[in-house]
């Protein structure tokens, strides 16, 4: 299998200001690089990751000021979860998110991790997991994705204890970001929806080569079937999990601020991507040719559903234009795009993003500790 895991999720927000101060003022993030969608120059595009841009770490936006709010269904994504180390860290970020006026979910108990959810300022729906203890704990020597896996019953919606849930926290402030807080560790899965399991399985396992590591359901509705696919060893950073949703009258998904774009996955190079792209075509699919979007090269073809699957190679990366120490502070464009930077740059909206003095721990408190605009706060809040 090319595919290595996760490479980046693309989502669309209506405000670029108001998506800088969350992602990198209150999630510790770094605005890795600040740059244009390619297809439309005149909007921005911005790229949120650890300090050098890893694969798997990148979740990136295009700002679309007047997009209505998206929604969630079929054809679409449901969140993205994002990696910390332990539920100690998991605790730490609802005291913190919840003192900073976010509602909180959680944390809940999803037997193969545990997790908290909340909403990003244009309603995008985010979860924070935990690594451990693993997809594999309960195939038992099995080759994962054969068994189908019922959730614990105690963990359901209607039997688990809601109050004890809501109750639990850190006992005392936490006004910065420490090592086993840090967002920048990457993304632990995507989820999606689709309307047809099977047809999914076809083209994630079938055509992509992803291997199946997870059949069980839906832990708040456990009449809905819930797949995962990633690397063989279920690793985090590499999960793509699907529900079904085969309703009759199953919605679709509407693209719009707080939804995603489309999410792509990591090949290493040219030759793999290369590889896939004809094995996708030979398959009958329709994909892209190869886009040059300077820091990866891409190809985009579609799930069973619609929703927009991107490949991306992990090289040549986000320093090449930038060094490491000043990542995300100007505006960068690609060189078709170059002579008209004065006139680009004129026509967005100017940003005031923080600064990453260091790298580390000390540079993440720093960083997340930095005065908020208020309106952040207040329609997160809402």
């Amino acid at each position: 299998m090319s595919i290595t895991g996760l490479h980046h999720i693309t989502l669309v927000t209506a405000d670029a200001q108001r998506n800088v101060d969350f992602y990198t003022r209150v999630l510790g993030l770094r605005l890795v690089k600040t740059t244009v969608n390619f297809d439309d120059p005149s909007s921005y595009h911005l790229y949120y990751a650890d300090a050098v841009g890893t694969p798997g770490s990148v979740v990136t936006f295009f700002e679309w000021p007047r997009a209505p709010r998206g929604r969630p269904g079929v054809g679409g994504t449901h969140h993205l979860a994002m990696r910390v180390a332990d539920r100690s860290a998991l605790l730490r970020w609802k005291r913190r998110l919840t003192d900073l006026g976010v509602h909180v979910r959680g944390p809940y108990d999803r037997h193969y991790f545990a997790s908290i959810y909340f909403r990003d300022p244009d309603g995008t729906i985010l979860e924070i997991a935990t690594d451990g203890p693993g997809l594999l704990i309960d195939d038992a020597g099995q080759a994962p994705g054969v068994a189908q896996h019922s959730p614990p019953s105690e963990l359901v919606r209607g039997a688990r204890d809601e109050g004890a849930i809501a109750a639990a926290t850190w006992p005392e402030p936490v006004p910065g970001i420490d090592a086993d807080m840090s967002l920048t560790r990457g993304m632990h899965h995507i989820s999606a929806t689709a309307s047809d399991l099977s047809r999914t399985d076809d083209f994630l396992r079938g055509q992509l080569g992803l291997t199946l590591v997870k059949r069980t359901s839906n832990f708040d509705d456990p009449s809905m079937p819930h797949w995962t696919w990633g690397t063989a060893d279920a690793r985090p950073g590499s999960l793509i999990t699907y529900f079904e949703l085969n309703a009759p009258h199953a919605k679709r998904s509407v693209m719009g601020a707080g939804q995603t774009h489309h999410y792509a996955f990591s090949v290493p190079d040219d030759d793999a991507q290369g590889a896939l792209r004809e094995r996708l075509l030979l398959a009958g699919l329709s994909v892209s040719t190869v886009q040059d979007r300077v820091y990866f090269r891409s190809i985009y073809s579609k799930d069973p559903d619609g929703h927009i699957v991107e490949v991306a190679t992990a090289v040549p990366g986000f320093l090449i234009d930038e060094d490491v120490s000043v990542t995300g502070r100007a505006l960068q464009l690609p060189p078709w795009l170059q002579q008209h930077h004065a006139r680009i740059s004129a026509e967005l909206t100017p940003l005031d993003s923080p600064p990453w003095p260091h790298d580390g721990a000390s540079a993440t408190r720093e960083h997340a500790g930095q005065t908020l605009h208020a309106p952040v706060l207040a329609e997160v809040g809402s």
